[in-house]
């Protein structure tokens, strides 16, 4: 099958990206075709996150996003910092980076379900259910688009009555947005050396749960970070507790997959922060609504792979743009999306590329070092600060002298 953009990944990148698209085309009444796929049953079945979302990138999308209905119901208006001890809550000075002012308490999983809706009024085809299982490669070298999974396949691998073969999508230019860690997004840094030797992303584990309160416990759009327990002070992490509307509460721990203890286990560590009395006092009466993990990416601008090559481009969590101080990534994602989208179009449409050579999408990456690369370069020296024999305290000392004064205006990396 042929397509103009194939996009591998329904995430907040992918769908930003293919809205982005059809939005150009309909202002100047051109066609542009787009296709998403996404491996999830349907569309934000595979999305999780706190989440904590700044609007502004859903703004560029959909100035009007409120009339239309968009599932952000919650504003976040108070901050909370607090270093736990084994029994205590001790609050702390909130660092400036992570002011909620001005965003949003959402379900991500409704919010991106809501923006493939969107995507689907637009034009764009969305498969979901549907994996993509390798990259087709043009002679020269170039991305061709992918091949998707073969279905009715029984686990010794051997066709079923219900086999149906997986198909080829091309494009002419092919947007991986595949979230942290994608499987075919490894395969193509590799392939085509878009890291430099000896640079690698780093990971933390995200655990969350979602919890209905006691209507007198809940504070919605109350928004609490801590630091220390469960974890020792050699181990980066900390948890959050977002309030949210209908009396519910998210909660979680996020835990760096650099960990000293072999024998650390980030679930357990955060039954023990669910254990602790700031935390069990606000559960006490309450039931689980939800559950589950993700990991992300922690590695900053240090970690950045090529953004682009030959036929396409990576963007979103697959590209590695969480800002880790700020703990969002979201608005970076959608932003990547707008930005190669533009780029796309630009290629494709305005510039008349991608029928005699591939498509070489430098532009983009350029936008993103004028708007995401700065943004994630400010705060480049934090998650290191917390890696060295002070753990910890040193972290917090260092965090506290850059992101309040220095700005990130320091000669080291």
């Amino acid at each position: 099958m042929e397509y103009d953009v194939v996009i591998v990944g329904g995430g907040p990148a992918g769908l930003a990206a293919s809205i982005r698209l059809k939005q150009q085309a309909a202002k100047e009444d051109k066609e542009i075709n787009v296709v998403v796929i996404e491996k999830g049953g349907e569309i934000g079945a595979h999305t999780l996150s706190g989440a904590c979302i700044e609007v502004g990138p859903l703004e560029e999308l959909f100035p009007d996003w409120k009339a239309q209905g968009a599932p952000l119901n919650q504003p976040a208006l108070h901050d909370q910092m607090k270093y736990l001890t084994k029994n205590y809550a001790l609050p702390m000075p909130h660092p400036p980076q992570m002011s909620n002012k001005g965003n949003y308490i959402v379900s991500l999983s409704n919010v991106v379900k809501w923006l493939g809706e969107k995507a689907e009024e637009l034009g764009v085809d969305i498969f979901p259910g549907t994996a993509a299982s390798e990259i087709i490669y043009a002679d020269d070298g170039s991305v061709r688009g992918i091949a998707t999974n073969d279905a009715g396949v029984s686990k010794e691998f051997k066709q079923k009555a219900s086999y149906t073969p997986g198909i080829e999508l091309h494009g002419k230019v092919t947007l991986f947005a595949e979230g942290c860690h994608g499987s075919l997004t490894k395969g193509l840094i590799n392939k085509l050396k878009l890291r430099k030797e000896g640079q690698f992303q780093t990971y933390g584990l995200g655990i969350k749960e979602v919890w209905e309160v006691d209507p007198e416990k809940h504070s919605p759009g109350d928004i609490v970070h801590t630091m220390g327990y469960p974890l020792d002070y050699k181990t980066y992490g900390g948890g959050f507790i977002y309030h949210m509307e209908d009396n519910k509460v998210s909660l979680g721990l996020v835990v760096g997959l650099d960990y000293q203890n072999p024998y650390l286990s980030p679930y357990k560590e955060f039954q023990r922060f669910k254990a602790h009395p700031f935390v069990t006092n606000l559960l006490k009466g309450g039931r689980v609504l939800s559950y589950g993990a993700r990991a992300l990416t922690e590695g900053g601008v240090q970690s950045l792979p090529k953004l682009f090559f030959p036929g396409g481009a990576l963007i979103g969590d697959t590209a590695g743009f969480v800002n880790v101080p700020k703990i969002k990534g979201t608005h970076n994602a959608m932003k990547s999306g707008i930005l190669a989208a533009d780029s796309a179009y630009k290629a494709i449409v305005s510039d008349g590329l991608g029928e005699s050579a591939p498509i070489v999408l430098s532009d983009y990456e350029e936008a993103v070092n004028n708007t995401i690369r700065k943004e994630l370069y400010e705060v480049r020296n934090v998650r290191p600060s917390f890696h060295t024999p002070l753990g910890i305290w040193g972290g917090m000392m260092w965090s506290g002298l850059d992101t309040m004064f220095l700005k990130g205006r320091v000669p080291f990396t």
